[in-house]
């Protein structure tokens, strides 16, 4: 999920994914703080809307993204996707949007013997000067990553996507980062006013490929 959270686009979006043939589990990280949608959420946020959106969420979301508990969230999403009846045994792939970028990344880089794909679009704050920022556990991590990156987005910088690239790189995991051109801080989200319908399709290529190759 997104900053925003839970909400239909979201459940269209698993829906889509898992007509490819896979499971998918979108699970509420901000639980804590009840149940979904945790604030009230228009139909369709337009660019008005975000500012008073996210300074209600904004507590939420750093209380989420800091918190210890987030990982010991994903060991249990991971083990109820292993024991449940509607699995195969085989590797999981993660993927994340805004905020869930970097949750991916850290699922990654913590259950690194479980997770065999990883990816993170228009993602916020991967690789900060911060010293428990996502991208610092890259030599952990050994399952293969894509990052689609929105052009010119506040929330990730250049020199952040420049400094991802570079750990990645130097710790030997397999990746790729691309930077969308013209697409805005949370393109794939079709309920908002920064929709980009060309780069969403892009996301989806990118992430079934990456899904079809180490999911198989």
């Amino acid at each position: 999920m997104d900053a925003f959270g839970l909400r239909p686009h979201l459940k269209k979006m698993a829906d889509r994914l898992a007509s490819a043939g896979y499971l998918v589990l979108v699970p509420n990280v901000f639980y804590r703080h009840g149940r979904a949608p945790v604030v009230e959420l228009p139909d369709f946020i337009d660019t008005e809307q975000r500012p008073d959106l996210f300074e209600k969420l904004g507590p939420i979301l750093l209380q989420t993204v800091k918190s210890d508990g987030v990982m010991r969230d994903a060991d249990a999403y991971l083990r109820w996707l292993a024991d449940s009846p509607l699995t195969t045994d085989g590797p999981v792939g993660i993927t994340g949007y805004c905020m869930g970028a970097g949750l991916s990344l850290r699922t990654a880089g913590t259950y690194p013997d479980r997770v065999a794909a990883a990816a993170g679009f228009h993602g916020a704050q991967l690789a900060t000067t911060a010293p428990d920022s996502p991208h610092l556990l890259a030599g952990r991590i050994a399952a293969e990553l894509y990052f689609g990156h929105a052009d010119q987005d506040q929330a990730l910088p250049p020199e952040q996507i420049d400094r991802l690239d570079e750990a990645l790189t130097a710790a030997g995991v397999r990746h790729r980062c691309e930077v969308y051109t013209g697409a805005l801080h949370g393109f794939t989200q079709a309920d908002t006013a920064v929709y980009n319908a060309e780069a969403t399709e892009r996301h989806w290529t990118a992430l079934l490929d990456l899904f079809g190759r180490t999911l198989a």
